[in-house]
């Protein structure tokens, strides 16, 4: 791991020198959140780290979730006592990983912030399935990030299946790099260690038993990342990332890890569809009808590019599922922004009341 750091090996940069100087935040310590547990953060600066909790106005002042610290995020804050601190403020981020929240209606949640290139790891063994690395890659352009997809596990196939998936990948992601690694060989490893940069942060991304923790302890040359061999019944690592986390490494590359996503469901602000499924959609400018839903129109391009083999099936099949997730997402969050609303208009009201009562 990286000794001997500066700020700009963690990521700062002129951009959050000038926020910090222009909004008074040069009497506060500047780090980076790179842990966070419930509502407790560990903060890191070049020279020490610090257990950090959230000031009062902070946190009872927030309106949701993205007033919030994440990690990746800069923040403002001060030393109480050695080693432990308050976080004042939240300096803008620059991009949001985010998905639906599992299980949530109208939730998100915040995966990691400031980051720069998403590394979507996914396995050789019953993993690996391209219509989920759409999905990653969509939530990628989504937040404006680039986007390389690592394919692990190369040694549990054989040469000649691995070039039939990387060429399977790429016909459907055409604009994403691809990049094969072994479980058992460091040297295999060696076509993603150019690929990081100093002062860049990159996030891992993939489901449970995909190989990112391997993945990690190759890139850090040690164990940092607990690992364990798969299981043959479910195919899925015995020992899981359980918590996200920044790491420094040798290069001065940053890489966040994340625990494994058994749901990657869309957001409100996936426009990233828009980029991920360009080619498909470049075909509905020729579509009869403006409002075609491309589902069952007669006279849609999309649907008559399918039927020719212009469009994949299954990649066609995945964005309109997407589409629908997306749709459904927006008017589910719309309808809790509303309740949300309505609740602070109750208690803005209670609380005018007891003010009234008292005089």
């Amino acid at each position: 791991m990286k000794t001997d750091m500066t700020y700009q090996d963690l990521g700062f940069n002129d951009t959050l020198a000038q926020y910090r100087q222009q909004h008074g935040l040069d009497a506060f310590m500047t780090g980076r959140v790179i842990a966070e547990h419930k509502e407790r953060y560990t903060i890191k600066t070049p020279e020490a780290e610090f257990d950090a909790e959230l000031v009062g106005s902070l946190r009872f002042g927030a309106i949701d979730r993205y007033d919030l610290p994440a990690v990746g995020d800069w923040v403002a804050f001060t030393e109480f006592d050695e080693g432990r601190a308050l976080i004042h403020h939240v300096f803008p981020r620059n991009s949001i990983v985010e998905r639906k929240a599992a299980g949530a209606r109208g939730k998100v949640q915040i995966i990691a912030t400031n980051i720069d290139v998403g590394l979507i790891v996914q396995g050789m063994d019953r993993d690996f399935n391209i219509n989920r690395l759409e999905r990653y890659v969509t939530i990628c352009h989504t937040s404006r990030i680039r986007s390389i997809v690592v394919l692990s596990k190369i040694d549990l196939i054989s040469p000649e299946e691995l070039n039939t998936r990387i060429q399977a990948v790429k016909n459907r992601l055409n604009a994403v790099t691809v990049v094969a690694v072994s479980m058992h060989t460091h040297e295999k490893y060696a076509g993603l260690t150019p690929l990081i940069e100093r002062g860049q942060t990159y996030c891992l991304l993939g489901s449970s038993g995909a190989g990112k923790s391997t993945l990690l302890n190759h890139i850090l040359g040690n164990d940092h990342m607990a690992t364990g061999e798969i299981s043959s019944s479910v195919n899925k690592g015995k020992h899981t990332t359980s918590h996200r986390e920044l790491i420094l490494i040798e290069n001065g590359g940053i890489l966040i890890d994340n625990p494994g996503m058994r749901e990657v469901g869309l957001t409100d602000l996936a426009d990233g569809l828009e980029t991920t499924f360009e080619d498909i959609l470049d075909y509905a400018y020729s579509c009869k009808f403006r409002d075609c839903t491309h589902s069952f129109e007669k006279g849609c391009a999309i649907l008559k590019a399918v039927e020719n083999g212009e469009i994949h099936e299954d990649s066609y099949a995945n964005f309109q599922k997407m589409q629908l997730e997306k749709q459904h997402f927006e008017s589910s969050f719309l309808e809790r922004k509303k309740k949300d609303k309505d609740l602070g208009k109750l208690i803005k009201n209670m609380k005018k009341q007891r003010k009234g009562n008292k005089y």
